[in-house]
């Protein structure tokens, strides 16, 4: 199916599936200006793949996606992807805008364990082990130590468990949606806006150094630890 390509932002929104019918593989439609995903361990169903839309995932292997650290920490389950174990992250790196987005906009259907930690990061570039040093995350994480929690701009525009009391639970489906546009992100739980954020012009990276600035790149899914476990389901528009 061919990818499409404008200059505007399109029209309408991502036709939603239930969460029990995304059992098929994970399947992805791109613009030159919007990027709609959605990623989970449930993937999704072959009805997305209409007219614009293309596979991200062929449900059997990591065709498209390219692992920096643990190669174990990331498997197909059921179709599906899942992190859990040493630090990892599966970047993609398929045909989707040469995986090299700028304006996109992002919806993730995320299902946690408890105490698990994740994340989504956008605008970044492949590294083969740590935490990537380009672009910027957004948070997964309902119950785990760490008080920087579901939602935040990580280290940029951070949220706590007060924030997101009664928006997201662990061992249900939750959506986080991520839309960058120019300088501007914004955060949504559930449909609920949590952050929003636009880069000054005298932004130098805050605490997490230079790096971590809006430009271009890819996206990457994290396995943060052993004990986490994230399942996440991907779609693009």
């Amino acid at each position: 199916m061919p990818l499409r390509h404008g200059g505007r932002l399109l029209q309408g929104r991502l036709p939603r599936l239930s969460r029990e019918n995304r059992r098929d593989k994970i399947i992805a439609m791109g613009t030159m200006t919007r990027l709609t995903l959605i990623f989970a361990v449930a993937a999704t169903s072959i009805a997305f793949a209409q007219d614009g839309w293309i596979s991200l995932s062929n449900g059997k292997d990591f065709t498209g996606w390219k692992i920096g650290g643990n190669q174990e920490s990331f498997q197909i389950k059921d179709g599906a992807m899942v992190a859990n174990g040493p630090v990892a992250h599966a970047f993609y790196d398929g045909p989707v805008q040469n995986h090299d987005f700028k304006n996109f906009e992002l919806m993730v259907d995320v299902k946690t364990a408890p105490n698990s930690n994740g994340g989504v990061y956008f605008h970044t570039e492949f590294q083969d082990r740590g935490f990537p040093k380009k672009g910027f995350e957004v948070q997964v994480n309902n119950t785990h130590r760490d008080p920087v929690k579901t939602g935040s701009l990580y280290h940029v525009k951070d949220i706590g468990a007060d924030d997101i009391k009664g928006l997201v639970k662990d061992d249900e489906w939750f959506t986080e949606h991520i839309i960058v546009q120019d300088n501007t992100v914004t955060i949504r739980l559930n449909g609920k806006e949590v952050v929003k954020w636009t880069q000054p012009p005298d932004w130098n990276g805050g605490r997490e150094g230079a790096r971590r600035a809006i430009g271009h790149g890819t996206i990457a899914l994290q396995g943060h630890d052993p004990n986490s476990t994230v399942q996440p389901e991907l779609c693009t528009q």
